[in-house]
């Protein structure tokens, strides 16, 4: 991983190759801003420290260029300018740190290295990423951490022959979950068979799982396979698991461990080669303790467990969905449907979604069915009862100067929406990580809380705005967590 200097002066660059030189650091350095972005389109650039005063085009333009062409890399500015109104631009254009001439050699090292650990990270989740989006998300559609944490266990259980137990909400996809293990696993080109056990009389489950012979009972008219005799080779998958009867709980157990099927009326056996994923939108430890669930079957089933996020914890795929199933409605309805106005994605993200993504499939089916395009508005979203308002986060203020976001040119409704901005006030000499925060939350509180707003004012995605949240929330809670270790100790 090489470091980048872009900086005008010989000797300081000279300086700063050295330190960065000692401490183990790689450099490369350029004197221009065109050279710079020639030298990162190359590749093999971890971190950038970038003089904003450069003899061809200023360092902000080349910010810009960076951030317009995604390129990979992570950016310190060096300037001699200490003004808070500097450090907000350069944020605003994508800079990671902030440091003012002239720098000491302990602070650039560290700077340095904090924004190669960064990089790094960056890199390690894009990677994470990479196979959910080249594998079409295994049926799902998002990409936040909650799902993709799920997607790499889907690829990792698939190849195993062990038993899946997926567990999650009604409407979270458990079925679509189960068909993407057995997809792509080894025995993807031999039957995957569903069979939902609440879906079934209680006096016929035992017939559909094992099956029958003629004349078993009323009814039975000739020889039938169950579901485990199809799936021979396959995957039997078993939702609601949790709602077979106790008596039906033995038997399932026999036939794990024999790996045998006996039809309902006869005595003989027929071995069967079956991997079973199961599913229980119930808590399946509960219903252990409460006598309801066989604790040996438990055992048996719970092998490799998988857990699906309910859509309330999901973020910006609350919106990638909608857009999702707006584009495949509108197609199947012939509408001509283009996207949703800010105010119908704010009544989205603001709704707590109790049905999961199949009530977010009735939804957009429902408006689509009833309105015309091109944009949904926040009106025909006439099914979402009841929801409550997004939450508003408000900023933490230091002292020293007041700073107002602006808005983005163009985007009356928000600047309308917001009023006069707000002043905020930040310190100098906090890491760049900090501002960041102060800012993004006090925009965040001036938009009403809503996350599309902020966005569009601040010209970032959304879905940026949403990775920031969950990481300042673990943060946070790692922060109480350290501190109430620190007060037992104490």
């Amino acid at each position: 991983m090489k470091v980048l200097i872009v900086e005008d002066a010989l000797p300081l660059a000279t300086v700063y190759g050295h330190q960065l030189s000692r401490a183990g650091l790689d450099t490369v350095h350029v004197e221009t801003g065109t050279d710079a972005l020639a030298r990162l389109r190359k590749g093999g650039i971890s971190v950038v420290l970038l003089d904003l005063q450069l003899p061809d085009i200023s360092g902000m333009d080349v910010l810009a260029t960076i951030r317009e062409e995604q390129l990979p890399v992570t950016v310190v500015v060096v300037t001699s300018s200490g003004s808070i109104k500097t450090a907000v631009d350069a944020m605003q254009a994508g800079a990671y740190d902030f440091i003012v001439k002239p720098v000491a050699e302990e602070r650039l090292v560290t700077t340095t290295r904090n924004a190669l650990e960064r990089e790094t990270l960056t890199e390690v989740v894009e990677e994470v990423r990479k196979p959910a989006a080249g594998k079409l998300q295994h049926g799902f559609v998002g990409s936040s951490l909650p799902m993709t944490a799920v997607y790499k266990m889907i690829e990792s259980v698939a190849r195993s022959n062990a038993s899946v137990f997926i567990t999650g909400e009604s409407g979270t996809g458990k079925e679509v979950c189960a068909e993407a293990i057995h997809r792509s696993s080894p025995r993807a080109k031999k039957p995957f068979v569903p069979l939902n056990c609440a879906a079934i009389p209680k006096d016929l489950i035992e017939s559909e799982i094992f099956g029958h012979i003629k004349g078993a009972f009323t009814g039975a008219t000739s020889d039938r396979d169950g579901a485990a005799a199809r799936a021979d080779g396959g995957t039997l998958f078993l939702d609601e698991i949790c709602e077979l009867e106790l008596a039906l709980q033995a038997k399932l157990l026999r036939f794990l461990q024999s790996g045998t099927v006996q039809k309902v009326g006869s005595d003989a056996l027929k071995k069967v080669d079956v991997r079973i994923v199961c599913a229980t939108n119930r808590d399946p430890l509960a219903e252990v303790e409460a006598g309801r669930f066989r604790e040996d079957l438990f055992y048996r089933l719970h092998v490799l467990p998988i857990g699906l996020p309910p859509l309330r914890s999901r973020g910006a795929d609350v919106l990638e969905l909608a857009k999702h199933f707006l584009t495949q409605f509108a197609g199947e309805e012939g509408k001509a449907f283009e996207g949703f106005s800010v105010e119908a994605e704010e009544a989205l993200l603001s709704h707590s979604w109790p049905g999961n993504v199949r009530e977010m499939q009735n939804t957009i089916r429902n408006l689509v069915v009833l309105n015309e395009g091109p944009f949904v508005e926040a009106g025909m979203l006439t099914t979402l009862q009841g929801r409550a308002p997004a939450p508003k986060i408000q900023a933490e203020q230091a002292a020293v100067q007041s700073v107002a976001p602006q808005a983005v040119p163009g985007d009356r409704a928000v600047a309308a929406a917001a009023g006069s901005w707000p002043a905020i006030t930040v310190s100098l000499g906090q890491p760049f990580e900090q501002l960041e925060r102060q800012i993004i939350e006090a925009t965040i509180d001036a938009c009403g809380g809503s996350l599309p707003k902020t966005a569009r004012t601040l010209q970032v995605s959304p879905s940026t705005l949403y990775r920031k949240k969950e990481i300042w929330a673990e943060q946070d809670e790692a922060a109480v967590s350290d501190d109430g270790l620190s007060a037992e100790s104490a």
